[in-house]
């Protein structure tokens, strides 16, 4: 199995006129790619490689003075976004009312919801190991610019793990982020398959905000990751977020473009830190079973006002990303199951039952078999037991709907 990582390393520039030359080059590739997304967005969606590249090569080499390889990287970039688009919508479907009936429907989404174009507004340019950027033996890496290909020294702590002959380096995407520049290096690396005969370890993962996620195995160990000084950060910041934006001044919004970064950034490090714990806690071998979450809303009424909107979510599809990676390199497995039920299914009579939950008290209370728990342990115990029958041969498992024990 090929497992892939994001090296992200801070580049040392030695003179301005090496980042002039980034600069131009990435402000013709963005131009570049915000002309390929018009084109798409124009004829229907089409996002085949072959008619792309026979329409628009040479018209971006012209237009923009890209490089052959470039020309031909614009194109991927702009199909992938597209795609990944496509795939958000997706997992994102359309949530509307009948205003006659009252009941609430889901409409999934396609690219066709789309009103305009995507738009590319942040310079960047995407580079192919070798073609565009490689790694010398004296340590530098060489890039590829409009000008020419340049020489620049990385700063990366830990970089010399990758160079063990086991990694192999493809695509690098060059930034500029608050002043600096990086180059975010693509490496993949061959690790054993999983397999389902050595695992040691099942764990069902609940995932929410009141706890960021809530573990059991199959010991009937239970560990909870607490979210509320999680909230009360993201509180923080919606707060200054909101005074800032009525503000509306240019400070303010230079203000809010450094304070979405720093936030996201935030995030990132909250659920490495959070998977990286999990990874670590239950070692090797180890299946991590979570809950299909699309469609899923996260929203609180049990939470004061100014704390409502801006807990509806957390990127729980980014922790699972980093959980994912993590486990592979442990020899270890992420597995996704169905979310229904999981919150209201008995655990110990399998009675499935909505009013048994109490989201006030966060507590779950069985009326069949007296059966009295936590509400998110009692998640993570359903997902767990179906996680147990996907080890037992079962690809898709599910709770059926059932009253009766």
């Amino acid at each position: 199995m090929e497992m892939q990582v994001t090296i992200k390393t801070k580049l040392k520039i030695s003179n301005s006129e090496i980042a002039w030359s980034f600069s131009k080059t990435m402000e013709q590739y963005r131009q570049a790619c915000n002309y390929v997304s018009e084109y798409i967005f124009n004829h229907d969606f089409d996002m085949k490689q072959s008619r792309l590249n026979k329409e628009l090569y040479t018209k971006l080499r012209n237009l923009f003075s890209l490089k052959s390889q470039m020309a031909q990287s614009v194109i991927r970039t702009v199909i992938a976004r597209y795609k990944t688009v496509k795939t958000q919508m997706a997992r994102r479907p359309y949530k509307y009312q009948d205003q006659n009936t009252g009941e609430w429907y889901r409409e999934v989404r396609d690219l066709t919801w789309l009103h305009k174009p995507i738009s590319f507004n942040r310079p960047q340019v995407d580079l192919q190991r070798n073609r565009d950027w490689s790694y010398l033996s004296s340590g530098q890496l060489s890039i590829n610019t409009l000008d020419g290909r340049v020489k620049v020294d990385p700063i990366c702590r830990g970089f010399n793990q990758y160079l063990d002959g086991t990694w192999k380096f493809g695509l690098a995407k060059l930034l500029k982020s608050s002043g600096k520049w990086y180059l975010h290096i693509s490496a993949t690396k061959e690790v054993a398959d999983f397999n389902k005969q050595t695992v040691k370890h099942v764990v069902g993962l609940d995932r929410g905000l009141r706890f960021l996620a809530t573990s059991y195995d199959e010991q009937g160990k239970t560990a909870f990751f607490d979210g509320q000084a999680i909230m009360r950060k993201r509180a923080k910041y919606q707060k200054l977020r909101a005074t800032l934006q009525a503000k509306g001044t240019k400070s303010a919004k230079r203000r809010l473009k450094k304070l979405s970064g720093r936030e996201n950034r935030w995030i990132s490090d909250v659920n490495h830190c959070l998977s990286k714990t999990l990874v670590q806690k239950y070692g090797a071998n180890t299946l991590f079973v979570l809950e299909n979450l699309n469609g899923v809303s996260f929203e609180r009424t049990d939470l004061p006002k100014a704390l409502r909107n801006q807990n509806k979510s957390w990127a729980f599809y980014q922790l699972e990303q980093f959980l994912t990676y993590k486990a592979h390199l442990h020899n270890s497995e992420v597995v996704e199951v169905s979310a229904k039920y999981t919150s209201q299914r008995c655990p110990k009579c399998g009675v499935i039952k909505k009013d048994n939950r109490n989201h006030e008290k966060h507590e779950y209370h069985c009326d069949n078999c007296g059966y009295r728990s936590n509400d998110d342990r009692i998640g993570a115990m359903n997902i767990q037991l179906l996680g147990t029958q996907y080890i037992s041969g079962q690809e898709q498992p599910k709770f059926e709907l059932t009253t009766n024990a």
